[in-house]
């Protein structure tokens, strides 16, 4: 089924210039809107639900949910793609250079990561209105705040989705690329406490909370609890994020918080990275004391943001994927991934999602772009998916 290459490469290029960082996606969810709205799709058929309020950032708007009802018996479908981009593609100036989108402004990413995948199922939705394509129920799904957590999919309200059975998400490179599986993650939060003194008169009556932060990274470091983690036949990753902490150079510090994240794709393996992050913090808590005797103490969180999923290959969504793809001319190649995606939630609430790619190149640099040929091969999946061509 052939697209309209000028109307996809206009819509992608006006979606790239709205700002939409996470939290703050009220403008394109407008703008998408507006899109639904003006080739008649009725009010009551695009919603917004509350996942804001549900999310820990907050944030100006839900995730927007557009339903259409079907010209064909068949069972409903969703086609899904997050609105939110990451802060360095705040202020992007998109223009077109030898095949690919990239930004003129040299200090700021593209957006490609996701508007691509936003851009491909609203250009769908909205052909099958105009052009009266044949299609079964449809669903399509705008999350917010997939790039601080997957919040919007974490949160949404399952219900509004009306059951769809078939289920896809477009976030990724190339359209031949079918996601079946992607990691699960921890994010720890270690706060710890330790006592403050004066630095220059009285060191040794103080415990230093940052001593405590850097002995402990130090031990998962030496013990391979950092990077790449390869215990045996086990993996996963693991990294420090952030660490803050003091009040003043001539203070012993009293406090510090380190925030890291921990992924494998073995649910028991992430708990024994977890574990190993908890045992390095008890042990540095007993080594540094004060003069006294004094210790500090912590609070330590983990936070599961994502479950790990994988497919089957024989899923009926990964095999109406595959032939879709293959519809196309192209050779499906089925992937799993050790980034978190909307699907992994998806998956979670009883809605097996696979992802598919439409362009994206260089995701979160300042060097990213869109490759046009890919984005127009993921639109034309987007469209023969979602009219079951």
């Amino acid at each position: 089924m052939p697209i309209d290459q000028k109307a996809v490469l206009k819509l992608i290029l006006e979606m790239l210039k709205i700002d939409g960082l996470s939290g703050k996606e009220g403008n394109i969810a407008a703008f998408i809107i507006r899109k639904l709205r003006a080739v008649g799709i009725p009010a009551a058929s695009i919603t917004t639900d509350n996942a804001n309020k549900r999310s820990p950032l907050g944030g100006e708007t839900g995730n927007l949910i557009c339903t259409l009802p079907g010209t064909i018996k068949a069972p409903r479908r969703l086609l899904a793609a997050h609105i939110d981009t990451v802060p360095l593609c705040a202020g992007t100036q998109p223009v077109v250079k030898d095949g690919y989108i990239v930004s003129a402004n040299p200090k700021t990413g593209l957006g490609g990561d996701n508007r691509s995948g936003a851009a491909a199922i609203l250009y769908a939705a909205t052909e099958i209105v105009r052009r009266k394509l044949p299609h079964p129920p449809l669903t399509f799904f705008w999350p917010v705040q997939e790039e601080v957590g997957l919040y919007g999919a974490r949160f949404v309200d399952v219900a509004a989705l009306k059951n769809p059975v078939l289920c896809f998400n477009w976030d990724g490179s190339k359209p031949e690329k079918i996601t079946i599986g992607a990691t699960g993650a921890y994010v720890i939060t270690i706060r710890i406490e330790g006592l403050a003194s004066h630095a220059g008169v009285a060191p040794e009556k103080g415990v230093s909370a940052i001593a405590i932060a850097s002995l402990a990274l130090a031990e998962l470091y030496r013990e391979g609890w950092h990077g790449q983690v390869r215990k045996g036949k086990y993996s996963g990753t693991s990294n420090f994020g952030t660490i803050s902490g003091g009040s003043a150079v001539n203070v012993v510090p009293e406090s510090a918080t380190i925030v890291a994240n921990v992924r494998s794709n073995d649910a028991r393996f992430r708990e024994k990275m977890v574990a190993a992050y908890r045992k390095a913090f008890e042990k540095a808590i007993r080594q540094v004391k004060s003069s006294t005797g004094a210790r500090g103490s912590m609070t330590f969180d983990a936070d599961l943001r994502y479950d790990s999923f994988l497919l089957k290959e024989d899923a009926p969504v990964v095999v109406e994927a595959q032939r879709v793809l293959s519809a196309l001319g192209l050779k499906p190649e089925l992937r799993v991934t050790n980034g978190g995606l909307d699907a992994n939630w998806l998956t979670a609430h009883g809605l097996p999602t696979v992802t598919l790619g439409a362009g994206q190149c260089e995701v979160h640099t300042v060097s990213e772009k869109l490759e046009l040929a890919s984005f127009y091969k993921g639109c034309e999946a987007a469209l023969r998916i979602a009219t079951r061509v």
